[in-house]
């Protein structure tokens, strides 16, 4: 029989106990900072029909990047690639129904058929954020403070992110009327200009001329826009469009409101058809990492699609690959310690059974406690607390248990003593309080530099 291998599937991988503390640490946060905004948590089947991510993305996701099958009942399905047509498909399900402006969030898992690399798996996890029924810019403003919050609230200063926005209209209007390009033209050169990052400047170059049909003159005014720092400078006749007023007013709202780190990027496009007007990426300024974490805009249309009437959307997702390369990127990791507080080791056939009824005492007062019931050594198990990152043992042997006194070792300074239920109860919940008020400050910013 051919031997099992020890690996996960290609771009997926597994969570390890400490790799889950760091993600439920980071989930918590998110799931603090979205619902501090007033944001509801739902979540979707992770199963969907393909026609729902054909009529979104077109057939160029669904041929080759989503895992498709037919089920039993001969259904043509999907494992979920990204959470946008599920929430539209809930909301229109419920259009009449749903209070508006209706906030919703979710953190869920993903599958994508791409190649794996940094930053980018097949399974990822990504946090969704939408706000529905919200045609002024104000709810694109609040999408850029809980983006800007969700950093700072993970321990980043704006020397190390940068919210780069533009609009999709105020592209097409460039496009269309400075550069004088045809429909086709205009989505081409988009498109180009979302890969520009990715490409060397000469074949960018060589392909914006292809677009520009060869002219010169046009190629020119198109570096003129691509050399644009300010929004205020972009050419004259561009900022009669309505768009173009929208998007100066969200950039000084956000400034207004604290995002100091927000700049115009004429460059940023977004690939992705379905977005209508606004749209947003924040950038990893370290030089090792400098990457797109996340990004979004608005996508008005998208509800619409199910046979109802469309409703102004708009939202990001935030996939946790990338957050997570930004927090090791700038040591902005947490210690965090096991969920267990207290290892109790027994000595002694009697005392092994009969110290259960010594971890439910510890339980019942809200100590959260397991026992090391092996037959190893006693210094390996010492050794294995503390590997486990669990600050405290009570070792509980037969006078121990006629006493009910037992000894309480820290492994932080190695001290011991001998102690009531009560009062080792006491120094646990102190401790934890300790590190209760360091999380506390840690999440209000308070303690930064002493992460």
């Amino acid at each position: 029989m051919k031997e099992l291998s020890t690996q996960p599937y290609k771009g997926a991988r597994d969570y390890y106990p400490n790799d889950m503390r760091q993600f439920n640490h980071v989930a918590h946060i998110l799931n603090k900072v979205v619902s501090s905004h007033g944001y509801e948590q739902y979540q979707t089947p992770i199963l969907e029909p393909i026609e729902v991510y054909k009529a979104k993305t077109g057939d160029a996701l669904v041929s080759n990047e989503t895992y498709l099958f037919t089920d039993r009942g001969g259904r043509e399905v999907s494992i979920r690639p990204e959470a946008t047509p599920s929430i539209s498909r809930m909301i229109a399900k419920k259009r009449q129904e749903m209070p508006y402006p209706a906030r919703m969030w979710s953190l869920m898992n993903f599958m994508r058929y791409e190649r794996p690399q940094k930053g980018r798996e097949r399974e990822f996890w990504q946090l969704n954020v939408d706000v529905f029924g919200v045609e002024s810019n104000l709810a694109d403003v609040e999408l850029l403070t809980i983006s800007d919050d969700i950093l700072k609230t993970l321990g980043a200063d704006e020397s190390m992110y940068q919210i780069c926005v533009n609009s999709r209209l105020v592209l097409i209007s460039l496009m269309k009327d400075y550069l004088e390009l045809d429909d086709s033209g205009s989505s081409n050169m988009i498109k180009l200009l979302d890969k520009k990052k990715k490409l060397s400047e000469s074949d960018f170059r060589q392909l914006a001329l292809e677009i520009l049909g060869d002219s010169e003159e046009k190629m020119k005014r198109l570096f003129e826009i691509l050399d644009v720092k300010k929004i205020e400078d972009l050419p004259q006749m561009i900022k009669t469009n309505e768009a173009y007023g929208n998007l100066v007013e969200i950039i000084s709202l956000a400034k207004k409101y604290g995002i100091s780190s927000i700049k115009y990027d004429p460059t940023l496009a977004r690939g992705l058809d379905y977005y209508t007007d606004f749209i947003f990426e924040v950038f990893d300024l370290d030089p090792e990492n400098n990457r797109s974490i996340f990004g979004g805009g608005r996508y008005d249309g998208l509800v619409g699609l199910f046979g109802v009437d469309p409703i102004p959307t708009t939202g990001f997702g935030l996939g946790l690959t990338t957050l997570f390369n930004f927090i090791e990127a700038h040591n902005l990791k947490t210690e965090l310690f096991p969920s267990c507080e207290v290892e109790i080791i027994p000595i002694g056939e009697i005392a092994t059974k009969e110290c259960f009824l010594v971890a439910k005492q510890l339980r019942s007062e809200g100590v959260n406690t397991e026992i090391d019931f092996s037959d190893r050594k006693l210094d390996k198990k010492i050794q294995s607390v503390s590997k486990k990152g669990i600050k405290f043992c009570v070792f509980v042997g037969d006078e121990e248990l006629e006493e009910e006194i037992y000894t309480l070792k820290n492994l932080e300074d190695f001290s011991e003593e001998k102690l009531g239920i009560a009062r080792i109860v006491s120094i646990i919940k102190d401790s934890r309080q300790k590190a209760d008020d360091k999380d506390a400050e840690f999440e209000f910013g308070i303690a930064k530099e002493e992460q």
